[in-house]
């Protein structure tokens, strides 16, 4: 099952990633506010996401690793 790691240190919650994902299974996560001041984004369901890769080639931080 792939998993979606999001590092909120770099993630700057512009939702690049939310668009990205085909199955629209990413989000800006509202109710966390990062160190930064930021709303990370994360992987609503795991189980759902097939890795295509799209959120993380779109973040354009490198914040986004997905394991396969």
């Amino acid at each position: 099952m792939p998993r979606i790691i999001v590092d909120q240190q770099f993630c700057k919650g512009c939702g690049l990633c939310v668009d990205a994902c085909p199955d629209k299974l990413m989000a800006l996560n509202l109710e966390l506010i990062s160190q930064k001041g930021y709303n990370p984004a994360y992987c609503t369901d795991d189980e759902a996401c097939n890795a295509c890769l799209s959120c993380a080639q779109m973040c354009p931080d490198v914040a986004i690793t997905v394991e396969r």
